[in-house]
């Protein structure tokens, strides 16, 4: 039976996505990388195949990746949002505020963690 690539792409389209927060934790010294998307399964795997390549942006996340290996890291969603079934909502400002309340939980701040302290606002 031939692969409809039509309805395949409309049924991907439609499907919901999950909106989120998730953290790389390295097992061996606790630290962590909060990360947040508004398609957290994709984003956890773009992470994870960004590490494994060497190529992850976070440099210091990517060094401790090579030297302990993929074993000593776990990924994990810690939160999500339910996102209401209108198909003009814009879940960022949402989503920005989960992370937010996740990074003030959490503290995943250089050098207990991965994250870059934010900017201070003046």
């Amino acid at each position: 039976m031939p692969v409809d690539k039509k309805a395949l792409i409309r049924q991907y389209k439609e499907t919901p996505r999950t909106v989120g927060v998730a953290v790389a934790r390295n097992k061996a010294n606790g630290k962590l990388f909060l990360f947040a998307g508004v398609d957290i399964p994709a984003l956890v795997n773009r992470h994870r195949a960004q590490l494994k390549l060497g190529a992850h942006p976070n440099r210091e996340l990517q060094a401790d990746w090579k030297a302990l290996g993929a074993d000593q890291f776990e990924f994990e969603i810690v939160d999500t949002l339910s996102a209401p079934d209108t198909p003009d909502f814009d879940p960022r400002a949402d989503l920005a505020a989960l992370e937010s309340l996740w990074q003030e939980k959490l503290v995943p701040w250089e050098p207990a963690g991965y994250n870059r302290p934010p900017k201070a606002k003046g």
